[in-house]
């Protein structure tokens, strides 16, 4: 080997930087397309091991980080392969949803009932996705996951749309397409001068698991303060008195909640949730999060294309963010197929614009709701909290409306990726 020469060089068809969720399920929706794939992931670990380690894990507890997944996430987790698995190992179909104005009588509730359909959504822990899509994607030979994958560099596209990618190892890779899969901190869309545009919610997120004296009856609920959303998520336990937590407050609030010893802070939910479970009887390792809103100016270039958390971030407070990852998986794969059937090449930029059509407008209108939302319930003058409680209870009367915004938050209406669309 000559000193200062690439330890190696590979050429790919496709490259997706971040093993997340939505990387994963872009990888193996693209499998019809026999494109060769590398998933480059940043930390340490293979696939198999979460694998190997999730019963164990699973026996220990629950992990804190965990999804709403929606009906258009469910069918899209299908049909790559993953949803029988996580059925297998563990999750919570929730048919209910309790919403209500802390600070009036407001309320509204939510059930599949109405809609004559078996759940609203499913609660499911991450690393059981994850896991899933892990063993999916290990059935697909045109797929290579790199763990511990530092990228130092990204060129521009070559006069053939070629982008070249250096790794801290030496080695580089050449592909046709790039996709940013890599989280909120984009160290893709950084590199590649794609900006976004961001700014704080003035909100922290605490969020833990907690034990309740009553048992959750496969609901969701939500209460809104003059802080702001406090949601508690069943999880798939027995007893049915385990439930996930997402507490957005403020960050002064935030840190008083994470200096308290588990009694008093259990004592300060319970009290907050209006003892709707009883009493908090425990809780799990908190953790705290600052939230911040983030949308790239753009999701595509020439030879490269930026998807989930990589191209917008949203307020947690109705749990969209990964289903808006996923539907962005499942609508750049959908491009990408009909342009292999048309014979176009995947990183033409007027293949990808599609994708962007596709999605950018539909993320904007999501997260521009949840900051109108977030803002209709801050701590408001007394005439608007009180037209603001009469009108969440009009809206509960209206059947038609409900089930019309039931509908869309569970992607069954709506411009929906064909992939992740109900037969």
């Amino acid at each position: 080997m000559v000193s200062g020469m690439d330890v190696s060089h590979d050429r790919v068809d496709l490259v997706i930087v971040g093993g997340g969720m939505v990387g994963v399920a872009l990888a193996c929706a693209l499998a019809p397309t026999g494109l060769s794939i590398r998933i480059l992931e940043s930390r340490d670990g293979s696939p198999q091991s979460l694998i190997d380690a999730l019963p164990e894990l699973s026996a220990e507890g629950f992990d804190p980080r965990v999804s709403a997944l929606t009906c258009a996430s469910q069918q899209f987790l299908t049909h790559v392969g993953a949803w029988s698995r996580m059925q297998a190992a563990r999750i919570c179909p929730y048919t209910d949803m309790s919403v209500w104005d802390g600070r009036g009588r407001g309320a509204i509730q939510f059930s599949a009932a109405e809609l004559h359909e078996p759940c609203l959504g499913h609660i499911v822990e991450n690393r059981v996705t994850l896991a899933a899509l892990y063993a999916a994607m290990q059935e697909i030979d045109t797929i290579r996951f790199q763990p511990g994958a530092k990228i130092k560099s990204v060129s521009p596209p070559d006069t053939q749309g070629i982008r070249t990618l250096r790794l801290a190892g030496g080695e580089s890779l050449s592909t046709a397409l790039l996709v940013g899969a890599d989280g909120a901190h984009s160290r893709i869309r950084a590199m590649t001068g794609m900006g976004a545009t961001e700014w704080d919610y003035g909100h922290h997120a605490i969020v833990t698991t907690i034990e309740t004296e009553l048992p959750h009856r496969s609901t969701c609920w939500q209460r809104f303060t003059e802080d702001g959303p406090l949601a508690l998520l069943p999880l798939a336990d027995p007893s049915e008195r385990k439930l996930s937590i997402v507490w957005s407050t403020s960050p002064s609030h935030a840190r008083e909640l994470m200096a308290l010893d588990e009694n008093a802070f259990c004592a300060e939910l319970g009290h907050t949730f209006e003892y709707r479970l009883g009493q908090v009887l425990s809780c799990d390792t908190r953790h705290l999060h600052p939230l911040r809103q983030r949308h790239a100016q753009r999701y595509v270039q020439a030879g490269l294309a930026l998807v989930g958390d990589a191209a917008h971030t949203i307020h947690p407070l109705a749990g969209q963010g990964v289903n808006l990852g996923l539907l962005d998986a499942a609508a750049l794969a959908e491009v990408l197929i009909d342009a292999r059937d048309r014979g176009e090449a995947p990183g033409d930029e007027r293949v990808l614009r599609r994708y962007q059509r596709m999605r950018r407008a539909d993320n904007l209108q999501t997260a521009a709701a949840m900051e109108g939302f977030r803002r209709l319930f801050d701590d408001l003058p007394a005439p608007i909290r009180l037209l603001r409680s009469s009108g969440m209870s009009l809206v509960n009367r209206l059947a038609p409306v409900k089930q019309h915004l039931m509908l869309m938050a569970m992607g069954l209406r709506g411009e929906v990726p064909r992939l992740a669309r109900r037969p």
